[in-house]
């Protein structure tokens, strides 16, 4: 967690080589709670167009925060949002998409609100899908395009990660720890937790109070209130799914999606990039706030994990976000000539 200094360090803005980037100013405020030094602003050769951040470090990396326009949360804003990052900064390797979405819930993936999902690659996918891109044809829809899969050293610290936590040796409850008897940020009771029937609908009223317990899907009780992560595909597009009965149809075609984001298509192909959700809520009609400072900080606090698995020399090695780019740019365009 931050702790206030009366003179901060001032970096260059070519010291930082990590990108962070949130959505909503909860994420944000769960990202600036997770570095463990805070620094001032740097001397820009030229500011940044309309856009602030939050500089400081994680163990041995120097990282840069920001966060989207309030109500502007969607793809091509997170899009734009990278581009000016990896212009400014320009020795930045890799950014992390770090904040809340809505989880999918089924025998697969036991999902609970708080837990957090990390994308992943699975056959053709990188981690993230894109929903709602691609072309109306008869009898329905057909999805086109790809999206960039996580560089490799973020996918190896996923296998770290996982490695840890089979063992018993995970960080996670650690970093959370501290902001434990923070209010805002303290976790939900299981009570509250609720999952409904996917046709059935929020009756009006705050929080689901008057909404009918029968029409609940019965889950067993988790043993303890410890954070699951899970990993696998996130579902990106420019609306909220706030609908049961949608949720199960886009999972039905999906097959292997276990979250839903507005963000993340916007960063994969713009930005090398991974993504990692707190789940805040199922994506149905009984959406909610409730949840949302909780996952914010798991999702934050488990980046924070991510990140301390990774050798500062190590990205130090790496190319540039925009060199990587640009290559994989590069390679798009001789496959499709050569296809052609």
């Amino acid at each position: 967690m931050s702790t206030p200094q009366m003179q901060r360090p001032r970096l260059r803005c070519e010291d930082y080589s990590v990108g962070w980037v949130s959505a909503l100013p909860i994420e944000l405020a769960a990202a600036q709670e997770m570095l463990d030094e805070e620094h001032a602003d740097p001397h820009y050769k030229s500011p940044p167009e309309d856009t602030l951040y939050t500089f400081g470090r994680i163990g041995e990396h120097t990282v840069v925060i920001t966060c989207l326009p309030v109500g502007e949360t969607n793809n091509s804003m997170a899009a734009v949002m990278a581009t000016r990052m990896k212009a400014t900064f320009t020795s930045i390797k890799f950014s992390l998409l770090v904040g809340v979405g809505g989880g999918v819930p089924g025998p697969e993936a036991d999902i609970r609100l708080g837990d957090v999902i990390i994308s992943q690659p699975s056959g053709q996918d990188g981690g993230v899908v894109q929903y709602d891109y691609g072309k109306a044809v008869p009898g329905g829809f057909s999805r086109t395009g790809c999206l960039n899969k996580p560089p490799t050293i973020l996918l190896q610290a996923i296998s770290k990660l996982r490695a840890n936590h089979y063992r018993g040796k995970g960080a996670l409850t650690d970093f959370l720890l501290p902001l434990n008897s923070r209010p805002m940020f303290k976790r939900g009771e299981a009570h509250s937790d609720l999952l409904f029937e996917p046709d059935y609908e929020h009756v009006p009223g705050d929080l689901c109070r008057l909404c009918d317990r029968h029409r609940l899907i019965k889950r067993p009780p988790r043993q303890n209130d410890d954070v699951v992560i899970h990993y696998g595909t996130i579902a990106s597009g420019n609306c909220v799914i706030r609908d049961g009965r949608i949720r199960e149809k886009l999972k039905e075609e999906l097959r292997t999606i276990i979250c839903f984001d507005m963000e993340a298509a916007g960063l994969m192909n713009s930005f090398p990039c991974l993504v990692i959700r707190g789940i805040c809520d199922y994506a149905d009609s009984h959406k909610n706030k409730k949840w949302q400072p909780y996952a914010a900080t798991t999702a934050a606090a488990t980046a924070k994990e991510l990140l301390s698995l990774i050798p500062a020399a190590k990205v130090t090695e790496m190319p540039s976000a925009d060199e990587t780019t640009a290559k994989l740019v590069s390679d798009f365009h001789l496959h499709t000539f050569e296809a052609e």
